[in-house]
This record gives C-alpha cells, sequence and structure tokens, in this order.
C-alpha cells in the first residue's frame, strides 16, 4: 500500500467530514507486506514513517466525483510539496466503472477513491478496498466507518444535501414550490429537470420513501426530464434558463 495515499487519508480526516474516502487493494506484491503492515500500525511514529516514505514515492492518483475537492488537493500539496497529486474527476457511476475495469484488468492507475456511498458499497462488495488505520477515526461515529480484522475500510468526508433549484428570472420565489406536493401542480408540467446521476437515484429513494409511489406515479405525469450529467452541471442549465427547476440540486459539505 502506497505511503502516500495513507499520509492523505491523515490529511483528509483532519480536514473534512462526512462520506466515503476508500482506498484499493491492488498493489505490487513487493510492497503487500510492508503496506499491509503500515496501513494498520498504530505507533508513535507512524506519521513519521508516512511522511519518508511518501517523500520517495513523490506522488499518487486520486478518482474523485466532486469538483470542490480540488480545494483539499491544493491544501494537501500545499502541506506535502513533496506529493504530487494526480487528480480524475467524473460522475460516480463512472469511477466506480472506470476502478472495476482496472481492477479486472490487473492494471490498476487509482490509489484513492473519494465517491459516493453507494460507490464505495460495491467496491466493498468486490474486495477492493484495504483496511487501515488513522488516529483521527476515533472522531467519527462507529456506523460510519465500516470495520474489518484489524481496522477499517473507508472514512466519511462529505454530506451532501439535496434541494430545490430554480431560475428567479422565470420563477419567482413568492410562487417557486416549498414542498414535495407543491410540484404536482399542472404549472410545473414540462418544467422540471432531474439528473441521471447518483444524486437522482437517491432522490427517487427519497421520495419513494417519504410519499410513497403513488406520488411517483404523479411526477411521472409531470414529464419531468431526466439530464446525464453531474448536479452541478444541471444547476449551470437552471442558471441559464434552459431548465426552470430542478429538485436535485446538491451542495456537498
Amino acid at each position: 500500500m502506497s505511503l502516500s495515499r495513507l499520509l492523505w487519508n491523515i490529511f483528509i480526516c483532519v480536514t473534512a467530514a462526512f462520506y466515503p474516502l476508500i482506498q484499493r487493494t491492488a498493489f505490487a506484491a513487493s510492497a503487500a507486506i510492508s503496506g499491509s503492515v503500515i496501513a494498520l500500525y498504530q505507533g508513535a511514529d507512524r506519521e513519521k514513517i508516512l511522511i519518508e516514505g511518501a517523500k520517495r514515492e513523490g506522488q499518487f492518483t486520486l478518482y474523485t466525483s466532486h469538483t470542490w475537492f480540488r480545494t483539499f488537493v491544493k491544501d494537501f500539496e500545499r502541506k506535502y510539496p513533496f506529493i504530487k497529486v494526480s487528480e480524475w474527476r467524473n460522475d460516480s457511476k463512472n469511477i466506480i466503472r472506470k476502478v472495476l475495469e482496472e481492477a479486472k484488468s490487473g492494471r490498476v492507475l487509482v490509489d484513492v477513491v473519494e465517491s459516493t456511498a453507494d460507490g464505495v458499497g460495491i467496491l466493498k462488495r468486490e474486495g477492493l478496498l484495504h483496511e487501515y488505520y488513522s488516529p483521527q477515526a476515533r472522531y467519527y461515529p462507529d456506523e460510519l466507518k465500516p470495520k474489518g480484522q484489524s481496522g477499517f475500510f473507508y472514512l466519511p468526508d462529505r454530506e451532501t444535501y439535496n434541494s430545490l433549484g430554480f431560475d428567479t428570472k422565470l420563477i419567482s420565489p413568492a410562487i417557486a414550490p416549498r414542498n414535495l406536493k407543491e410540484l404536482l401542480d399542472s404549472k410545473w408540467k414540462a418544467k422540471m429537470a432531474i439528473t441521471s446521476t447518483t444524486t437522482g437515484v437517491r432522490w427517487i429513494g427519497n421520495v419513494l420513501d417519504a410519499m410513497g409511489r403513488e406520488y411517483l406515479e404523479k411526477m411521472s405525469e409531470q414529464e419531468v426530464s431526466v439530464q446525464d450529467m453531474a448536479p452541478a452541471a444541471l444547476m449551470g442549465l437552471v442558471s441559464s434558463g434552459e431548465v426552470p427547476l430542478s429538485p436535485t440540486s446538491s451542495m456537498p459539505t
């Protein structure tokens, strides 16, 4: 296991909260023993060992599904200027597909994957996550850090809130929908769009739990368009007026 990526996990644990940051298990056989040992090592000199090893490695590859994560990359490189982060950003489903394809081919390029809970669940199920330890994990609730035999598989690093987004040039705040029931008003027919990404899937699942199938069937009569793009890109369509409103606007924290 790369020492650079373990150092990254220390950094993220200190600076962020709530959503999965994960690691792959596919690493060179020559590094498997020492990597596995240091991943779970809890000695007082752990960070010193990680920094010395990371200086020798000099870089790691990060796959992430959010543009705002670039801020953390810059801060990380500022704190550890001897490590270069090679970052690739895409939607969660494309990231998970790429990781699975790399694992299947036996040529894994990624070191750290930052993605959604459902995506992380797939990688854990496929046995692609390596257990590791971080002293900062004590600040996280047990239910948010799936445990293995000696460590845990991932820690959360973000929390995402979904809300209604609308173009104020087209829709006055005074008449904008204020709850899910008001989305069924006929005046919003053919004026809504949701994302087809995991954000959209989670929104549908939450609405199903909260409002029931009958509500979703009525929503389908509203001619809601499904856009194959990230929520941030969809909000670009909303701000431009191409899509008047979207109930799958999201804001990660």
